[in-house]
């Protein structure tokens, strides 16, 4: 058996999995998958979370991607990270940077079982403060700083190629390499509070070819977290497992506990179980009818008859679900173009999916600009909060 077909099956337990500790955040980024801002007041407690980390260790999960909202807002954050160390439980965490002073930053330095990626979505402050909220890049850069003075190695960068950034890739990777940081860009999905503003913010056909090129180019430098494995079909692999681990090799808890198949799905129709039910997180993984159901042999409908199929396994499910696209049909940035015409052709009569969840503080703008010279995206509503 090949190694794609043994992870399409699943594994007894997930490589690694995308915890959403909490949905507060002070930042109120137009994309947000999460449609992050408030907390939810129904969100793990503290012992909970641990008996989940607990519960990780058991099934030998390799690692967490630890996100939100911001992670470092929660009180408990650093207890529940040495929670995890003592348990050789590998955390990967993800943050805006508003949080690592400098006291921070030694502390994680002395771990050997944390990892931090620092989120930037713009080479330029003009470009990430449109999307991020003003003042945002230099607090990001701040962090960083304040990371490699502590001697933290190999902190990550965390980018989301939008259309706006999409030609801003090198510098992207000159601002990592200039403090001793990997570039890790992952791909813009309609997810969230990113359903909004997907049209209008995720890169063109031929930026698309662009950023497949530069990732050709880059190859094992620059980690990707396989975003972009449907771009595969212009020609040679990416790097990475090229398809969609969706209940099979990853998936998501949120912060109350929800586990979602995917974390760029968080939706009912996605929705697995709860931790907090009796069998725990092993069961539901374990025996959760929906991974049953997308862990057995199912067609590649009209992608499988594409000579291409093979390549990119048909895309994201995620994009195709938020964008009104079937599962088993082409993914909307489909390589050839497949998904674009299914996009244009989408009636009106096409219900597409709302998010399951929003915590957003005040509610984004209908339209980001057009350009990255056009105002702020966030100035109409930032003007009224």
């Amino acid at each position: 058996m090949r190694l794609v077909e043994e992870f399409e099956a699943g594994l007894a337990a997930p490589i690694c999995i995308t915890w959403e500790l909490t949905y507060a955040c002070n930042l109120a980024c137009v994309h947000c998958l999460s449609s992050s801002g408030r907390r939810d007041p129904r969100e793990l407690t503290t012992a909970e979370a641990k008996a989940v980390i607990s519960e990780l260790e058991r099934m030998q999960v390799f690692y967490v991607n630890v996100g939100g909202g911001e992670p470092t807002v929660r009180r408990d954050f650093w207890e529940l990270l040495d929670h995890a160390a003592a348990h050789n439980v590998g955390v990967k965490f993800s943050t805006n940077g508003s949080r690592i002073d400098a006291a921070a930053a030694a502390r994680l330095a002395a771990s050997d079982y944390v990892d931090v990626q620092v989120s930037i979505d713009g080479a330029t402050a003009a470009v990430n403060d449109a999307v991020r909220g003003p003042g945002s890049f230099d607090t990001a850069l701040g962090a960083l700083e304040r990371l490699a003075a502590a001697g933290f190695e190999r902190p990550k960068i965390s980018v989301v190629v939008t259309r706006q950034n999409a030609g801003q890739l090198d510098a992207f990777k000159a601002i990592a390499d200039r403090y001793g940081a990997q570039l890790r860009i992952t791909r813009l999905r309609p997810s969230g509070r990113g359903a909004d503003v997907w049209d209008d913010l995720h890169p063109t056909a031929e930026q698309q070819r662009s950023l497949y090129m530069w990732l050709l180019e880059h190859g094992e430098e620059v980690l990707t977290g396989d975003s972009f494995f449907h771009l595969s079909a212009y020609g040679e692999a990416l790097p990475g497992l090229n398809l969609c681990g969706a209940g099979r090799v990853v998936c998501l808890i949120d912060p109350v506990g929800d586990v979602y198949a995917c974390p760029f799905a968080i939706h009912q129709e996605f929705l697995a179980g709860n931790v907090r039910e009796p069998r725990g997180f092993e069961g539901v993984w374990r025996d959760s009818e929906l991974f049953a159901r997308l862990r057995a042999p199912r067609s590649g409908g009209a992608c499988e008859s594409c000579g291409h199929y093979d390549a990119c396994r048909g895309g994201c499910m995620a994009a195709k679900f938020f964008t009104g696209l079937p599962l088993d049909g082409p993914d909307p940035e489909c390589a050839l173009g497949h998904g674009e015409r299914l996009l244009a052709a989408r009636g009106a009569e096409v219900a597409i999916p709302a998010p399951a969840v929003d915590h957003s503080r005040v509610r984004p703008p209908a339209r980001p600009p057009a350009k990255v010279c056009d105002e702020n995206p966030l100035a109409d509503f930032l003007a009224r909060a």
